[in-house]
């Protein structure tokens, strides 16, 4: 298993990268924060690090690193526009909860019931 990008999130990257002049790669991470233990990041990575897991989909280098690939193995990123506004989706089958921003979980295996604003 591995990380799948969207085809409408592949867009919504090459978009953004369209205006950087150089070669970028989006690196997706799992950083300890958020209401509900763990949260999502991305940022845009000219580096490739030795533990990275490469994957290409739709025309975009995604990078995750080896203690994120853990926790997002499986996991799906899309790219979602609705009257609240646009943001990047990720659907996780690693994670028990997640809490209604949908930027933080809670690990499967740590159990717990995530932020009162939960709504999956």
């Amino acid at each position: 298993m591995t990380v799948v990008l969207t085809e409408a999130a592949a867009e919504k990257v090459q978009g953004l990268l369209e205006k950087e002049e150089e070669n970028l790669n989006l690196r997706v991470f799992v950083s300890g924060g958020g209401c509900s233990g763990f949260q999502y990041g991305f940022t845009f990575d000219d580096e490739i690090k030795e533990n990275d897991t490469v994957v290409e989909s739709h025309g975009v280098k995604l990078l995750v690193d080896q203690m994120s690939m853990g926790m997002l193995n499986g996991a799906e990123i899309d790219y979602q526009t609705s009257i609240q506004g646009e943001s990047f989706v990720i659907r996780n089958p690693n994670a028990s909860s997640t809490c209604g921003c949908g930027k933080s979980f809670t690990p499967a295996e740590s159990g717990g019931s995530g932020c009162a604003n939960a709504g999956y």
